[in-house]
């Protein structure tokens, strides 16, 4: 573990999210799911039943901060997969096969995880959990000014 920290600015949380993705994309890959589709999973995964289509593309929109149609084509390729289905005119659900692939796919990174936050304090991550949200939340308010006419 490095001793002398970087500050925490965009470069540092940068090169942290591309290194936690880059391992969850190496543990999805022999699942043949991309990390796009895998946020879009996690989407139908965890609603209690099935969820309206629109509510996962506005999901996968807000979380991932890509066109609509990005989050679209992840839902087809999902369905096409068998690991979403289509529930009534509009809506999504999982399938059990989805269910599987989330819940192994789930299990497979928290033993990951587990390596990576070992031996940092409840306390330190609670203090970069604050300050990654307030960040997050500013970041989402410049976005929201930057797409406004």
């Amino acid at each position: 573990m490095t001793t002398t920290a970087p500050r925490a600015e965009g470069r540092t949380i940068a090169l942290a999210h591309y290194a936690g993705r880059a391992v969850l994309e190496h543990v999805l890959a022999p699942h043949g799911i991309s990390f796009l589709q895998s946020v879009t999973l996690r989407l139908a995964a965890i609603a209690d039943g099935a969820v309206e289509r629109a509510a996962v593309v506005d999901g996968v929109v807000g979380a991932v901060k890509i066109p609509e149609s990005e989050a679209l084509r992840a839902i087809d390729g999902l369905t096409a997969a068998g690991l979403l289905a289509p529930e009534g005119p509009s809506a999504l659900r999982i399938t059990e096969a989805g269910r599987e692939l989330y819940a192994t796919t789930t299990a497979e990174t928290a033993v990951i995880s587990a390596r990576l936050y070992a031996g940092i304090s409840e306390e330190d991550r609670a203090v970069a959990g604050r300050v990654l949200t307030l960040v997050t939340e500013r970041a989402d308010a410049e976005l929201a000014a930057l797409r406004r006419p």
